[in-house]
C-alpha cells in the first residue's frame, strides 16, 4: 500500500535533501557563527567584487584548513556564493549580519539557548528546564536574570543576549502600545506586572505626564529599574512593588485604571496564567482595563515570524521553566474567560510582531 503522507507533494529527492539539512543543521550554524565572529562575513560584505579563499584567510586571521572548512561550510548553508575561484556574500549571509531580527535571533540562539537546548528530551520528561544547568543551578532562567544583588548569576554575555532579544520584540511596540493605552486619557495609575528593567514604565511616564507606574517583580529587577526610573528623572512617578508573582496567595495592589501584562503570560503555564489574570482582574479600579501584549503563533503576518515563535517555545521548555511556550491568541482570550474577563478589542501587527488584547472585567 503506499504511504499518503498526507497528502505531502515533495518529491523523494527533496525530502532527502531537507532530512540531511536537518541532521547537520546544529554543525552548519556553529560554523556560521564562527564566520560572523571572525568577521568573514562582514568582510565579504564590505567587497562585493568577491574575494579568493587566500585573501579572506589573511584578512580574517584563519590558517588555510580553518578558512577551507568555513567557506566551504557557508556556502552549502546558502550563506556564501563560490564563483570563479571567489566567495561572495549571499542575500542570505547579509541579512544575518544586516537584518536586526535574524541578528537578534541569532545571537539569543548560540548565547542563551544552543548549549541546553541538547537537554530538550530530559526537560520534557521532567517538566523542567534541565537544559538550564549549563549555566548554573536555578529553577527558572528568571532567577538567575533577576540576581542584581550578589549572588549566581547568568554569564554577562548570556544575560545581555536575553535582554537584547526580548526587549527588541516589546520596544518596537511601545509607541503603538502607549497610544492604545492613553486612547481616551483615562488612565492615570497603571500597573506593569513583570515590569523587568522599567522599559515600558519609563516610556509610559514620558508619553503621559500625568500617569503613574507602579512595577510588579522580584526585588532584584525592581532596583535596577528604579535605579533606571531615577535616571531617567521619573522615579516621583515610578514605584515598585516586590513580589513572587507565582504565589497566588499574594494579591496585587489595586485600583489601577490599567493593569499591563507585556510578553509576561507567555513565560507560565495556563494554571498560572489564568491565576495571574485573576489577580489582574482585581487589581482594577471601576471601570478599568486589563491590557495583554504577546506575539502570538497565530497572529504573525509573516511565515519566518511564526517559525521563530515556535521555535522560542523550545527555549521555554529546555531553558526558561520547562512548562510554559508561545501561545495561540484563541487560547489567550479562553484564559481570560477563566478569570472573569472579556475581551473589548483585539489590535494584530502592533510594532509588527505583537497583538493587545484590551479586556475587561466581566459583569457577574
Amino acid at each position: 500500500m503506499t504511504k499518503l503522507f498526507g497528502g505531502d507533494k515533495t518529491s523523494a529527492y527533496e525530502a532527502a535533501s531537507k532530512a540531511q539539512q536537518i541532521a547537520f543543521a546544529p554543525a552548519f550554524f556553529q560554523a556560521i557563527i564562527v564566520l560572523r565572529d571572525k568577521g568573514v562575513l562582514a568582510y565579504l560584505n564590505e567587497n562585493d567584487e568577491g574575494k579568493s579563499e587566500m585573501e579572506i584567510a589573511k584578512s580574517c586571521s584563519l590558517n588555510d584548513y580553518a578558512a577551507r572548512i568555513l567557506l566551504e561550510a557557508g556556502e552549502q548553508a546558502g550563506v556564501l556564493i563560490f564563483a570563479e575561484g571567489r566567495y561572495y556574500l549571499s542575500k542570505t549571509g547579509f541579512m544575518l549580519i544586516s537584518d536586526e531580527t535574524a541578528r537578534r535571533n541569532m545571537s539569543f540562539i548560540n548565547d542563551v539557548c544552543y548549549q541546553g537546548l541538547f537537554f530538550l528530551g530530559e526537560s520534557i520528561d521532567k517538566e523542567k528546564p534541565v537544559g538550564l544547568e549549563v549555566f548554573g543551578e536555578w529553577d527558572t532562567i528568571y532567577e538567575g536574570l533577576s540576581q542584581y544583588d550578589g549572588g549566581s548569576k547568568l554569564p554577562e554575555n548570556v544575560k545581555n543576549s536575553w535582554f537584547e532579544f526580548t526587549h527588541y520584540y516589546s520596544d518596537a511596540a511601545f509607541n503603538e502600545a502607549l497610544k492604545i493605552i492613553f486612547l481616551d486619557n483615562s488612565a492615570k495609575k497603571i500597573l506593569d506586572v513583570g515590569g523587568n528593567t522599567g522599559r515600558f514604565a519609563i516610556k509610559c511616564a514620558q508619553y503621559n505626564k500625568d500617569a503613574k507606574v507602579t512595577i510588579l517583580d522580584k526585588e532584584g529587577l525592581l532596583n535596577v529599574a528604579k535605579e533606571n526610573a531615577r535616571n531617567a528623572g521619573l522615579i516621583d512617578r515610578i514605584d515598585g512593588f516586590a513580589l513572587d508573582l507565582i504565589d497566588h496567595s499574594k494579591e496585587f495592589p489595586t485600583n489601577y485604571d490599567a493593569v499591563w501584562m507585556s510578553q509576561f503570560l507567555d513565560c507560565f503555564p495556563p494554571n498560572d496564567i489564568v491565576e495571574l489574570l485573576k489577580r489582574g482582574r482585581k487589581a482594577l479600579a471601576e471601570g478599568g482595563y486589563l491590557y495583554i501584549m504577546e506575539p502570538f503563533v497565530d497572529t504573525q503576518q509573516h511565515p519566518q515570524a511564526k517559525y521563530a515563535l515556535v521555535g522560542t517555545s523550545l527555549y521555554f521548555t529546555a531553558m526558561a521553566n520547562g512548562t510554559s511556550r508561545m501561545y495561540r491568541c484563541g487560547e489567550m482570550i479562553e484564559y481570560a474567560k477563566a478569570a472573569g474577563l472579556e475581551l473589548v478589542e483585539q489590535f494584530d501587527g502592533v510594532g509588527a510582531f505583537q497583538t493587545i488584547l484590551k479586556l475587561e472585567s466581566r459583569s457577574s
